[in-house]
């Protein structure tokens, strides 16, 4: 229990401080609390929202486009180790139920939501369709939390659900940079942020290593890391987040191409492993160094966006629930089984199928992204705007509901602890 405390106190703690902070002010001082944060910091800027021909740059504008990018700069690092390393947990026929499991957790959640808004009506359809994807996010560090309350330690479900969380964490990622635009999309613009990192991977990565050739001692690489250490890496991002937000593509994503470019060990052990700390190659030892700035980035972006007033509740309200209370574990069991027994493909050893639907609802829990996908997806014009945006956030905050149902559907299969 200590461990999986401070599992909750290193990645959450100041997300859950930040979003309640919000949700009280919001409900005690709504007018007070929006125009903190969408506090001005510099009008005429070079970054920030486009409109009447120039970019301002507000609070709300630097939490969520540019120091957010810090954050799913760590979630795309895991990406990139499950995918390229030898070894990596997306690799080969052992990632192939989770994976088919991820696409009933992103196709449910989108086939509930879309449905019943379409049963409410027209006008309801048209006024919460473009929130499809908000449903389909699994916020890692509360199911891992959760996962590990439930099955223990040592119950294989644990490393099911931290790569289905990964993949689900990677398709998140695709969607954003497609179907949620920031503004009129100029593709040039991304030639920048792909010239910037296959640049700092040629001239800092790729020649160092091709220099040391049959050198054990890698004298070019030591030198290169010891002069510059990640100086080029971080210049290189600076110029993809640039790409990316004047490409029209949403900015928070801009660092992610970089990510691949950085030198990275042959081996990893997972975000939530001790042993982590333990790799110094120079994009772990940059992730190590970005951990606690993120922490307070998380502390703002929950003050920054769970600010909605409790009346608020919606349509978009229940069909963000239905689409992770339901849509999430249903479809995670309906493809498991396909998956394990129809494809013959089976589940890890110790794992039976009734842990499928348990594992699907601690993976409702979405809170994080789907904050954030709620955010992008309804922005805050107009009055009517704001309510849909306030009452699809209230259903993403509620989302925590998946907690419950997954210890109750845990007590009722009677799912095994295994510490």
């Amino acid at each position: 229990m200590y461990r999986v405390w401070n599992i909750l106190s290193e990645y959450s703690l100041l997300l859950i401080i930040g979003a309640l902070t919000a949700l009280v002010w919001a409900n005690v001082d709504f007018s007070s609390y929006h125009h903190f944060v969408e506090y001005v910091i510099w009008d005429h800027a070079p970054i920030g929202h486009y409109h009447d021909g120039h970019r301002t740059l507000t609070f709300h504008y630097l939490v969520n486009d540019v120091l957010m990018a810090l954050f799913f700069a760590i979630a795309g690092k895991e990406v990139w180790e499950a995918i390229a390393l030898k070894d990596g947990s997306l690799r080969g026929k052992k990632a192939m139920t989770p994976l088919i499991a991820t696409s009933g957790g992103m196709l449910g959640p989108i086939a509930v939501y879309l449905g019943l808004a379409f049963i409410l009506g027209k006008d309801t359809y048209d006024a919460v369709a473009n929130g499809w994807a908000i449903p389909t996010a699994t916020d890692i560090a509360f199911s891992y939390l959760i996962g590990r309350l439930i099955f223990g330690a040592g119950h294989p479900a644990v490393g099911f659900l931290l790569l289905l969380a990964i993949a689900d964490d990677a398709i998140g990622l695709i969607i954003l940079a497609i179907f949620y635009p920031t503004g009129e999309l100029a593709p040039i613009w991304l030639l920048l942020s792909f010239g910037a990192a296959l640049g700092v991977f040629v001239l800092f990565n790729w020649l160092p290593r091709r220099l040391d050739r049959g050198k054990q001692d890698r004298p070019n690489s030591t030198a290169v890391r010891k002069a510059l250490g990640g100086l080029p890496y971080i210049i290189a991002g600076c110029l993809s987040w640039y790409g990316f937000m004047r490409a029209g593509v949403h900015p928070a994503l801009g660092l992610l191409p970089i990510v691949p470019t950085i030198p990275h060990a042959d081996r990893a052990f997972g975000i939530f492993a001790e042993a982590e700390k333990h790799l110094h190659d120079l994009l772990n030892t940059m992730e190590h160094a970005i951990k606690g700035p993120v922490e307070v980035v998380l502390l703002l972006f929950g003050l920054a966006n769970a600010g909605v007033v409790l009346g608020s509740v919606g349509d978009a309200t229940w069909l963000v629930l239905a689409g992770l209370l339901i849509g999430k574990p249903f479809g995670i069991l309906l493809m498991g089984v396909i998956a394990a027994k129809g494809l013959r493909l089976g589940l890890p050893d110790g794992m039976k199928t009734s842990d499928l639907f348990v594992l699907g609802c601690v993976a409702a829990i979405g809170f994080t992204v789907s904050l954030f996908i709620a955010t992008v997806a309804f922005p805050a014009g107009s009055a009517a705007e704001q309510l849909v945006q306030d009452a699809a956030k209230l259903g993403a905050l509620l989302s925590f509901a998946a907690a419950i149902m997954a210890f109750v559907s845990a007590k009722i299969f009677r799912t095994e602890k295994m510490e």
